[in-house]
């Protein structure tokens, strides 16, 4: 082998060590290094302001939260729309919604997600319309929050300010649309996340396929109910309601849909009546 050869040939192999290190090292050394770094202090006043269940929780969760918004404010774009400014305040709001949904289990952290839109408030988008007969027509829709499978979740800011003056009411724009994006994990969003084994599907289909239908005939029926109607649209929203349900009114739901309570708690690691108790008596 000449030299010429020799020294393509170690070009090849350098290219490949730098192309390893970018992929498997650089990420392990930065997530470390985030890990270590300390949480801002002018972060954990908003946490503290804006997650109202963040008081409550143990020592050891709290500790994991923060891990958690630092790795998604890391790697997530927050970009504002429509005169919107992406401030600390909005950022550290959202991902700490976001990342309750995280807590206590394992996760890809949102491995898909790469931007946050944010609006000021409900925003119109246009969406083709198929009627009976198979006629298309476009209609507007206004929305609060939206969850698309390409990477990307639109949030109302005002809906969001909402979920944090109100975290007992069930509706929590930010919930909604991260359960989206966990139940696409699946690589489809139908209501049947990724579950820890297999055979926890057949049960999970069982729950969630009664309360789904019991949901409907209450709907179509104009029952009060405690999970909000809108999960009657399909069972990709219904899973997205409940989990808002479980975090808001956790007491409420086990009550009165104990299965439902059970397969969401194994589902998310975590007992969020729990944290209904004294918000004094844990504060970090």
């Amino acid at each position: 082998m000449d030299l010429r050869s020799i020294l393509i040939l170690i070009g090849l192999w350098l290219i490949v060590l730098a192309v390893a290190a970018r992929l498997f090292v650089y990420p392990r050394w930065r997530r470390k290094r985030l890990d270590a770094s300390p949480f801002p202090a002018p972060w954990l006043s908003i946490l503290r302001r804006n997650l109202p269940v963040y008081r409550a929780m143990w020592p050891d969760q709290q500790k994991q939260l923060r891990q958690l918004i630092v790795r998604f404010l890391d790697s997530k774009t927050f970009i504002g729309c429509a005169g919107q400014q992406i401030t600390d305040e909005v950022r550290v709001t959202i991902a700490a919604h976001a990342c309750l949904l995280l807590l206590s289990r394992p996760t890809n952290e949102y491995q898909e997600l790469r931007s946050v839109l944010v609006y000021p408030s409900g925003f119109v988008v246009d969406r083709d319309e198929v009627d009976e007969a198979g006629v298309v027509s476009e209609d507007e829709h206004f929305l609060i929050g939206e969850s698309w499978e390409n990477g990307k979740v639109i949030l109302a800011w005002d809906s969001v300010q909402h979920s944090v003056r109100n975290f007992s009411d069930g509706e929590n724009v930010v919930l909604h649309e991260f359960a989206h994006q966990l139940d696409h994990e699946s690589g489809i969003t139908n209501g049947a996340p990724l579950l820890y084994q297999r055979g926890s599907y057949t049960r999970w289909a069982e729950v969630f396929s009664e309360e789904f239908e019991r949901l409907r005939q209450d709907s179509d029926e104009e029952r009060r109910t405690l999970i909000d109607e809108y999960g009657a649209t399909n069972p990709a929203e219904f899973f997205a309601v409940v989990t808002e349900t479980f975090y808001e009114q956790p007491h409420a739901l086990a009550q009165q849909h104990a299965a439902l309570f059970e397969q969401l708690k194994s589902y998310y690691r975590v007992d969020p009546r729990e944290w209904q108790r004294d918000s004094n008596e844990q504060v970090h």
